[in-house]
């Protein structure tokens, strides 16, 4: 019966371990993993713009290609006004290529906290210019429920040199699932600027991934913008190359 005992014990130890170690997660493992399941090694998919005013709405549709978090390459669609235009990121710079005028543009540091496109994304929110890994430290304040998702709630603060345009994130982590449920964004003055609500989770490729998110302004009644992932793959090979200027004029 001694031996039994020992036996049982040794056979639970790992179910004991990997409990206790869920229970101790840091908030930057946290954040870690549900950016490592929103990002992938790559991605590609096409997606779709919904801006809302309070007296009218239009849509865009785009593909975007990421690849880590030095490459990313966005592509519109529709609707014809703005078909062909593309916006490319290779590090820490960003370019629009507007076939209209045929101009290349450079897009300076100072814009990336600009509207993309007339929406209430940034700049830096499509192409994701600044890390919530690297650029923020995280703060783990406890457990909310959200939308009926129980879910951690973090606070990120920029660190002194990072080249971020805010001045902090609250989010709200599920702990089932690690999706990104929600998050508010706060200016240098720590006022709220947009709150995130993420919804639909989705089979997309290998993974479950939240396929809506509604960005909302906080002193702009009447106003937000919905991006709907239609479709996504994520982590299949794309070469350094794609993400060029000269292929900015090339990619459909």
């Amino acid at each position: 019966m001694k031996n039994t005992g020992i036996i049982i014990s040794l056979l639970l130890l790992p179910v004991f371990t990997l409990n206790l170690k869920a229970q101790t997660l840091t908030a930057t493992e946290i954040i870690q993993k549900a950016d490592n399941k929103s990002r992938g090694k790559s991605s590609q998919g096409t997606m779709t713009l919904t801006i809302v005013r309070p007296d009218w709405k239009r849509s865009l549709t785009f593909t975007a290609w990421t690849k880590g978090r030095d490459y990313s390459l966005i592509y519109i669609s529709a609707p014809a006004k703005e078909k062909g235009q593309v916006f490319l990121k290779r590090g820490k710079e960003m370019w629009n290529w507007m076939p209209s005028i045929e101009r290349l543009i450079k897009i300076p540091p100072s814009m990336m906290m600009q509207s993309w496109m007339g929406s209430d994304f940034t700049n830096d929110d499509l192409v994701k210019e600044s890390s919530i890994i690297h650029d923020y430290t995280h703060k783990l304040l406890g457990e909310e429920l959200v939308r009926d998702q129980l879910c951690y709630k973090i606070e990120l603060v920029p660190l002194p040199d990072a080249p971020v345009v805010w001045g902090k994130i609250l989010t709200w982590v599920s702990k089932n699932g690690f999706d990104m449920w929600k998050a508010v964004y706060y200016d240098e003055d720590q006022q709220p600027v947009n709150t995130m609500n993420a919804y639909n989770l989705k089979q997309m490729g290998d993974r479950t991934i939240l396929t809506t998110m509604e960005i909302i302004p906080a002193n702009k009644k009447g106003n937000k913008t919905i991006l709907q992932i239609n479709n996504l793959v994520f982590d299949q090979p794309i070469s350094d190359s794609f993400f060029t200027q000269q292929n900015m004029k090339k990619v459909r």
